[in-house]
């Protein structure tokens, strides 16, 4: 029998990014005005993705602009 393999829905891995979003934003030491004048975002959007009660998804475009004014590798926001 073949073994099955386990996805984790939409919802986990937004949650992670939220998180990781928010860590590298704070390690920059910006804030989420910072963040969205280097993103060209409002800062509302930015709250909205930080915040998991909002329920705010992106693409991976949005993604993509956080990254770069980060510093980061995409993949980073991935990470657990």
């Amino acid at each position: 029998m073949k073994k099955k393999a386990y996805y984790n829905g939409d919802e986990y891995y937004y949650t992670i990014i939220r998180k990781n979003v928010k860590k590298y934003r704070k390690e920059n030491k910006l804030t989420q005005q910072d963040l969205a004048d280097m993103t060209e975002m409002s800062r509302e959007y930015i709250c909205d993705i930080e915040n998991e009660s909002r329920n705010k998804h992106l693409t991976i475009a949005v993604l993509g602009r956080i990254a770069e004014a980060l510093n980061v590798p995409i993949a980073y926001f991935f990470k657990e």
